[in-house]
């Protein structure tokens, strides 16, 4: 398969400096594309501003903003089977980048927002026969969230986890999840690390790939 893969935070500017951004570290993403090309599958993976290296026989395209990735998943998403959203894209960005550092002296201390584009729902008309695979990163009960996002943006599949657990979130290595699919009963997984929680995931998406 040709698996399109997102991870990362994005940045969204205030000036050269100062940026918008949150805490996802891309490892969930990387160990997703790491597990992929491990199966043998074509990965592309597009990656927010994180400090990871690149999984071997992954394609990796670097961008910022939520603007840039959603261009780079368009590109990128006609050639693909399969996409996984596991990117923490920035809902908002600042109305206005300024081209020069602003001066503490003369900011306006309101600062104005305008909402960053949903990706997944952007490309959502250019599904067809492809799986789409999202994440729900969540403080609590992340099922309510995950359900209403599987059926609104029309996923295969969504990942939801509990960024507050104890051995998941941000930054480590290990991860607690339960997978959301339609028509089916959740399917919660133990403690794993966030490689065999990729592994499961992939060998999801080839399960459910109709070509």
């Amino acid at each position: 398969m040709n698996i399109l893969v997102t991870a990362g935070p994005t940045r969204e500017h205030l000036d050269p400096i100062r940026f918008l951004s949150n805490r996802s570290t891309g490892k969930m993403g990387f160990a997703i594309a790491q597990a992929a090309a491990g199966r043998g599958h074509r990965v592309t993976l597009i990656a927010g501003p994180v400090a990871l290296a690149t999984p071997k026989g992954v394609t990796r395209i670097d961008v910022t903003s939520a603007l840039d990735m959603l261009a780079a998943v368009e590109r990128a998403l006609p050639g693909c089977d399969a996409l996984v959203m596991s990117a923490a894209v920035a809902d908002w960005r600042p109305e206005q980048c300024a081209g020069t550092k602003l001066k503490k002296r003369g900011m306006n201390p309101a600062l104005r927002l305008v909402p960053n584009p949903d990706i997944l729902a952007t490309v959502a008309p250019q599904k067809g026969g492809r799986v789409f695979v999202g994440f729900a990163a969540e403080t609590g009960d992340p099922a309510t969230e995950a359900r209403r996002k599987l059926t609104a943006k029309s996923l295969d599949l969504i990942v939801a986890n509990d960024v507050t657990a104890s051995g998941a979130g941000f930054a480590t290595d290990t991860n607690v999840v339960t997978l959301f699919a339609p028509g089916t009963a959740p399917q919660p997984l133990p403690l794993m690390p966030k490689l065999e929680v990729a592994q499961v995931i992939v060998q999801w998406i080839e399960a459910h790939w109709v070509f």
